[in-house]
């Protein structure tokens, strides 16, 4: 009997993804790593080493800075207005999403395409522009000098990109879910609540968090809208460490690991959520 023919081997071309080399994958992600990581330790070794120390690795370990920034610099203060803004501004932004992108994804008007087109170009705004009618809508409100001022400003330059994802998510949500809900006696609100926002869970946590995060982050309403150091946020504290003549680089790097901290562990625990939010979200529109 003849033997069966080999089977043909794969030309370089063809190979499948599961018989490159495994070193042709991880040596590319390894050096991407590496050159994400070394800021990161950077900061990390100047506010853990000693001041005018020159040692590539913190030991003598010191804390020195953090005690400095959090009592003498005032980022137990920034802080806790960063942290305000942040929450508030992610409940605001959340709740009138939510409402909408619900009326964008089961509702039909006239204006439904205008008012998508507003929001899509309103993208393409930078916050800068929005300054000077904002100082003047708040100098008005007497809202100068308050976190309220700052809160509302995120609120509306979020609002956009979160009702346009929320709509997304809510269009993949079968409509005859609520259908059935109502025949068995719920009116739209309760059917809402019962049917729908369970399944928006990964949706809301994306809106939510990217609202958090922004705010958190933002440096420009802070600065512009708040003339009280007690009001101040963290962005704005930190560019105070940041002298004519001089920067002090521990005190800087200890408030960067200050104002990053909250947002690794934010994302740390919402990671899954969060892709499976944003995915969905841009899928359908």
């Amino acid at each position: 009997m003849r033997a069966a023919p080999e089977p043909p081997r794969p030309s370089k071309k063809n190979r499948s993804w599961d018989e490159v080399p495994r070193w042709q994958i991880y040596l590319p992600l390894s050096i991407y790593l590496l050159f994400t990581l070394i800021p990161f330790y950077w900061i990390l070794l100047f506010s853990l080493r000693p001041a005018g120390s020159t040692s590539l690795v913190p030991w003598p370990m010191t804390f020195d800075h953090f005690e400095k920034v959090w009592t003498e610099r005032s980022f137990g203060t920034y802080f806790q207005n960063s942290v305000l803004v942040g929450v508030v501004t992610l409940l605001m932004t959340t709740l009138v999403a939510l409402a909408g992108g619900y009326a964008l994804a089961r509702f039909n008007f006239k204006i439904k395409r205008a008012f998508m087109l507003a929001l899509l170009c309103s993208q393409f705004v930078p916050g800068a522009l929005l300054l000077v009618p904002l100082f003047e809508i708040f100098a008005e409100l007497q809202m100068i000098n308050s976190l309220g001022s700052v809160i509302l400003a995120e609120t509306v330059f979020q609002l956009p990109l979160s009702i346009i994802l929320i709509s997304n998510f809510i269009k993949n949500v079968p409509y005859t879910l609520e259908e059935a809900a109502w025949v068995d006696g719920c009116n739209r609100m309760t059917a809402f609540r019962i049917v729908v926002l369970p399944l928006l869970r990964p949706g809301l946590i994306a809106v939510g968090s990217f609202a958090f995060v922004h705010s958190w982050n933002h440096f420009l309403f802070a600065l512009m809208f708040l003339n009280n150091q007690e009001k101040q946020t963290i962005p704005v504290g930190l560019n105070t460490l940041m002298g004519a003549d001089s920067v002090d680089l521990g005190a800087l790097a200890a408030g960067g690991i200050i104002a990053a901290v909250p947002v690794v562990i934010v994302f740390a625990f919402i990671q899954k959520w969060l892709i499976t939010g944003f995915s969905a979200g841009a899928v359908k529109g």
